[in-house]
């Protein structure tokens, strides 16, 4: 498998005195793939993209980005190469929406250099390209909070790093803008991107990914192709819920198990 991402034997927790959050985690993310990380709330997830951005430091164990250690980019050098859409994101100021996606610029500027005429393309492409870019002029905060998410997914298209990091990215978004966003991952990861996204959607992330990692109490629980990974044995353990899994049609569809009896 050539990988992007490697960790290995990481362990963090917040402070000395919290709980372990994750605990001798390993893992390998392959390249120019879309990898889907599943698992409960509490399991992780966020903070497992945190550390993969570089923005949390583990106690315990190395983390390695296109061959070499964190330690070894600068800020501005991960911001190239690693882009993310936060679960929540506060704007400190009311941009514009074309304003705030232009912001994904910033890696390749200067202190106090002005965006250029290709910046200024990019950024109206990457508008384009998550369907808002009638919204272009709209005040970010006035917008509807699935509009928001779209625009940051917007601002991460501009920053054009070969690396995507998503939590939930389809958590507030309609079934048309779903649609449009796990297919327009997919078409990313055929033009050599690489995306990592967490989700608590099954199904989307069977429509969007091709690699699976499930995580349970800070742990790989799972990962591998969807035939590995996505079954009711694992699922059910790792939600504590029945869940039955079914092919129709060529699609993998996951769904509750009303006839199942987990506890008997």
């Amino acid at each position: 498998m050539n990988e992007i991402i490697s960790l290995e034997g990481i362990h963090f927790r917040y402070d000395p005195d919290d709980p372990v959050v994750l605990a001798d985690l390993s893992l390998q993310i392959p390249a120019e793939r879309i990898t889907a990380i599943l698992g409960p709330n509490g399991a992780g997830k966020t903070t497992l993209l945190h550390i993969l951005l570089g923005l949390l430091k583990p106690s315990q164990g190395t983390t390695r980005v296109a061959g070499k250690p964190h330690i070894a980019y600068t800020r501005r050098e991960l911001s190239q190469l690693i882009g993310l859409v936060p679960q929540f994101e506060s704007i400190p100021f009311n941009y514009s929406v074309y304003e705030y996606t232009l912001l994904g610029r910033s890696p390749y500027l200067n202190p106090f250099q002005l965006p250029g005429e290709e910046d200024h393309d990019i950024a109206c492409r990457a508008l384009k390209a998550a369907g808002i870019l009638q919204l272009a002029e709209k005040p970010v905060m006035e917008i509807s909070g699935g509009e928001r998410q779209l625009v940051h997914i917007a601002r991460v298209f501009a920053q054009q790093t070969p690396l995507l990091l998503l939590d939930e990215p389809t958590a507030h978004l309609d079934l048309q803008n779903q649609n449009r966003i796990l297919s327009l991952l997919k078409k990313m990861a055929v033009e050599g991107s690489t995306a990592v996204m967490t989700t608590h959607d099954p199904n989307a992330a069977i429509y969007a990914a091709d690699y699976f990692v499930l995580m349970n109490r800070g742990q790989i629980a799972a990962q591998g192709p969807v035939h590995e990974v996505i079954t009711p044995e694992i699922l059910s353990k790792i939600y504590q819920t029945p869940i039955r899994v079914e092919k129709k049609n060529g699609y993998i569809m996951v769904m509750m198990d009303k006839d199942l009896d987990l506890w008997a």
